[in-house]
């Protein structure tokens, strides 16, 4: 019995020391983010995804990708538990058999194909890393797909969306150490992820950013879009930053890109996708 005792009694004690040694390092990590004069987190920096959701935001197994026949393996879609919480996406019935619909014919209606604007929250976790650049009153965020970028007005509620754009318009303020966007004014046109997950011009999102280590941020996104969801609903992801001493944003130009996928059946015949005629032999 004593035995028995001794071993409850030192679990009991290995829990709490564990617990304990894993909140003071967490407090430890929490105190040493970087943050601006006043106080802020300052997520300045470059910033990147490491997750499958850019080809679904759902849960999703191995699948073909378009054209198996021209590409193979290099097509396929890998294998994904998702970033939706719950699961699942509330669509209506319209709405989900849009987004099949979609899905048949992603090769053909992704806007990313023809170099589109992802829009938010696609943006930040398709397989491109993207910067921030912190100020007090607005937070830029430049995206390396499509040089896309968008401007965080903080606490600045006057100013509001204006036009419906590709990235929307951003108004944000901080909830304590938590900096948190709203999201309105994006084009109905753009996709959530490659499996034709849509959604409306009425869409708002809420994006909450948050350190969780020094190298580390929770993003959350609550999505409310009642013309295709019955209900709001939201997607959860790690963001990593990018560490290596010459981490740099490149460009990635890629309407030239799309010209051939767009335009080219309109190609002078004889001419490379260049523009230019090959020199025939004398």
């Amino acid at each position: 019995m004593k035995f028995l005792l001794s071993k409850k009694v030192a679990a009991f004690f290995f829990v709490v020391f564990s617990t304990l040694g894993m909140a003071v390092q967490s407090h430890a990590q929490l105190s040493e983010i970087p943050r601006t004069p006043d106080g802020k987190p300052d997520f300045s920096g470059i910033w990147q995804a490491l997750t499958s959701a850019h080809w679904d935001i759902e849960p999703h197994i191995a699948a073909y990708g378009e054209v198996p026949e021209t590409f193979g393996a290099l097509s396929a879609v890998p294998a994904g538990l998702g970033i939706v919480e719950g699961g699942a996406i509330p669509y209506t019935e319209a709405a989900r058999r849009q987004r099949d619909e979609n899905k048949a014919n992603a090769l053909e209606r992704d806007p990313l194909a023809k170099c589109f604007m992802p829009g938010i929250p696609r943006a930040n976790y398709l397989p491109f890393p993207f910067q921030i650049v912190q100020s007090n009153d607005v937070i830029l965020i430049a995206y390396e797909f499509a040089e896309s970028n968008r401007i965080l007005y903080v606490d600045q509620p006057e100013l509001e969306s204006q036009v419906d754009a590709w990235m929307g318009h951003s108004n944000a303020h901080w909830e304590g150490d938590t900096l948190v966007v709203r999201v309105t004014g994006q084009v109905p046109d753009t996709w959530l992820d490659r499996a034709g997950n849509h959604h409306s011009w009425e869409m708002v999102v809420e994006e909450r950013w948050t350190y969780a280590s020094p190298n580390h941020v929770n993003y959350e996104a609550t999505i409310t879009d009642p013309n295709t969801y019955t209900r709001p609903w939201s997607i959860s992801l790690p963001l990593y930053r990018i560490i290596e001493p010459n981490a740099q944003l490149l460009e990635f130009k890629c309407v030239e890109f799309a010209e051939e996928y767009m335009y080219g059946d309109f190609r002078r015949p004889g001419t490379t996708r260049e523009g230019v005629r090959p020199e025939t032999p004398d």
